[in-house]
């Protein structure tokens, strides 16, 4: 009797331990890349009262009489499978398509997470809620290798580009080849100097018998010196076009920056420039320079690529978020905070850029929501308290035969 009373108590301790599992996965069906648990049992020592025999020829085997001490927790095992995604819109929310965990850093520490609920602090930092530093490659010139030392991405707020000055110009369009002597077709170009200070180049082209002479002016400096090839500033046109690979040379000197040189590519893209019938026409196809620019925004790729949008209309790559894989998931230590910490049978951390390898792929403005199975953890609570109301009854049981037991002598 004493023993069937301490198995109830196990079986009381184990379905109690089922309750607390079942109650945490319920109190975070809305949690954040929360994985649920479940729990599985297995019985405890047992008793053998007769061992087993074997047959004698003159009486047959007996089987061995063994009596279980109740049962106990075996595991408690994670579940990871992928959650379902809940858009937010916030561009730093992030979720992993596939295998993988965002890296955490507090220090040398290094802690994995599911949860992409991610913002920038005061510095710039790439947190968590609790202030964890995600982790990857930061950008040098626009270039991240991935193969250095884990860093803390961090994106400066006020982060600036230098100026580009203008260096090369694609010009396009029409030069009327009814156009008289002496007329002229104007067309002005947008131009940034070493120090980002935006001028306007305007090219005036003067039609000149069959050829054009072009000159030019950079506002506020004054006359440009043109070049068309060998120290002259005309443009002659065979069959309505220039031949393959022409262009023409502006420089200037610019006041407290560096002086001006940029090409002008008469003949490359979808409209080279030609002497055709009709009205004369000229645009600006393409023209490289930009002033200082400010950082205003920043988008994440799926790969984890940081693209930063800066004032001047110009994107840089600034950083990689990465992400890391494990031969044992279930290994993970939970150290609470919806994050994980690597332990022996975990396996080591397999770090990479998402998309590589086995690690998904990220998808920026949504959450990965918890894959608590609400119906089978409903299923799973009446299991649990059934178990224990039947243990308990063990033990009610138990102790009436006891107090029979006490109460022969009466």
């Amino acid at each position: 009797m004493m023993r069937s009373m301490f198995s109830g108590v196990s079986g009381l301790r184990s379905h109690q331990t089922m309750m607390d599992v079942v109650g945490n996965n319920v109190a975070n069906v809305n949690t954040p890349g929360y994985k649920a648990s479940q729990v599985t049992f297995q019985e405890t020592l047992t008793q053998t009262v007769r061992g087993a025999a074997p047959g004698s020829g003159v009486i047959g085997g007996t089987n061995p009489i063994q009596i279980g001490l109740g049962t106990q927790v075996s595991t408690v095992d994670g579940i990871f499978t992928q959650g379902t995604a809940q858009t937010t819109g916030r561009l730093t929310d992030l979720m992993i398509q596939g295998d993988g965990y965002f890296i955490l850093g507090r220090g040398a520490e290094r802690f994995y997470t599911r949860a992409g609920g991610f913002g920038f602090d005061s510095q710039g930092y790439l947190v968590n809620g609790t202030g964890l530093m995600a982790m990857g490659w930061n950008a040098t010139g626009g270039v991240v290798d991935t193969s250095q030392a884990l860093q803390a991405i961090r994106i400066p707020a006020g982060q600036v580009i230098p100026p580009e000055a203008t260096t090369s110009v694609v010009l396009g369009g029409n030069l009327s080849v009814d156009a008289a002597t002496g007329d002229t077709v104007r067309t002005s170009i947008t131009v940034f100097d070493s120090l980002g200070t935006a001028r306007e180049l305007v090219l005036t082209f003067t039609r000149n018998g069959a050829d054009w002479e072009v000159t030019g002016d950079l506002a506020g400096v004054g006359p440009v010196t043109i070049d068309t090839g060998g120290g002259s500033n005309v443009l002659t046109f065979t069959n309505g076009q220039l031949p393959a690979g022409t262009t023409m040379s502006v420089q200037v000197a610019v006041p407290d920056a560096d002086p001006l040189d940029i090409t002008v590519d008469l003949t490359s893209g979808n409209a080279p420039l030609v002497q055709f019938g009709g009205t004369s026409n000229l645009e600006v196809v393409s023209a490289d320079g930009a002033a200082m620019g400010i950082l205003q925004d920043v988008a994440i790729g799926s790969d984890g690529t940081i693209t930063a949008q800066f004032s001047n209309g110009r994107t840089e790559i600034v950083g990689v978020i990465a992400t890391a894989t494990f031969v044992n998931p279930g290994g993970l230590n939970r150290v609470g905070e919806s994050i994980f910490a690597a332990t022996p049978n975990s396996g080591i951390a397999a770090i990479g850029q998402p998309g590589t390898g086995d690690r998904g792929t990220l998808i920026p403005g949504a959450l990965e929501m918890s894959n608590v199975d609400l119906a089978r953890e409903f299923t799973n609570l009446i299991i649990a308290q059934r178990g224990f109301q039947a243990n308990s009854r063990v033990i009610t049981a138990s102790d009436e035969m006891l107090g029979d037991l006490v109460n022969i002598r009466r």
